[in-house]
């Protein structure tokens, strides 16, 4: 089988690997794989997809960055599954808007709210988009071993930063009326966070007939500010590192 386009990568690359971690920066690829631990190579790196494969005992795992969004996230996963991928992970960051989550902690997705349009090319808007169970579970129990701060909910994955997510700190300082008050009907409706890919990550993966899940690090709660700081991404990545490698690792060693 040639390269598939986009991420320059062959089956017999892969080695056999089923699982792969999405991290959407490919310069956070290196710090998953040695999260992963094990024998580390990377084997591409195209546009936004950077990929490594990480080779332990309880088998192999593939770390490939999809960059920010759900057209590229839609192009990765559909490319590693035609090389015998199955299960994915998302391992990001996002913005809470629930008062009770603090910065650092993550969020385990169970379901997203579909504010992409990626999703809507592998299935219409009434289809759902659900975390796979076992992978879901992989995730809490990492969560619990690590002693990470987790919390388990939804999502709302919106393909914009700003507009879609309610900022109003943009070159026009307006949001579209559709958007005007959102935060507070999806906060009341229990949402825990925004962020960009989970929605067409679960529903592709739904669609092929495939297994994913998401975890997130907080880097921001919007009741509280608007502003990221540097220090509180630094908080927060390494916790969503830890528990999407865990989670990986647990789900490897099971199959």
């Amino acid at each position: 089988m040639s390269a598939v386009p986009h991420l320059r990568l062959t089956r017999g690359q892969l080695g056999g690997a089923w699982c792969a971690l999405l991290p959407g920066d490919p310069g956070r690829v290196p710090a998953i794989a040695a999260a992963l631990g094990g024998e580390a190579q990377e084997l591409a790196y195209n546009r936004e997809f950077r990929t490594y494969l990480v080779r332990r005992p309880e088998g192999t795992v593939v770390v490939t960055s999809t960059g920010i969004g759900g057209p590229s996230t839609a192009i990765a996963v559909e490319e590693l599954a035609q090389l015998g991928v199955d299960t994915f992970i998302r391992v990001g960051t996002s913005g809470a808007i629930q008062e009770k989550i603090d910065v650092g902690a993550v969020i385990i997705t169970t379901g997203a709210v579909r504010l992409d349009g990626a999703s809507t090319h592998y299935a219409p808007i009434e289809y759902p988009a659900v975390a796979d169970h076992e992978v879901t579970q992989a995730l809490i129990e990492a969560a619990l071993e690590t002693g990470v701060q987790y919390h388990v909910g939804i999502t709302c994955s919106s393909d914009t930063f700003y507009p879609g997510q309610e900022r109003y700190d943009t070159f026009s300082g307006y949001v579209l009326r559709r958007f005007q008050g959102i935060t507070a009907e999806w906060r009341r409706l229990h949402v825990l966070n925004y962020e960009m890919e989970s929605a067409t990550l679960l529903v592709v993966a739904s669609a092929l007939g495939l297994h994913a899940g998401c975890v997130t690090g907080v880097v921001v709660n919007r009741t509280r500010a608007e502003h990221i700081e540097e220090a509180s991404v630094a908080r927060a990545e390494p916790n969503a590192i830890a528990v999407a490698a865990r989670a990986a690792l647990r789900l490897v060693g099971r199959r």
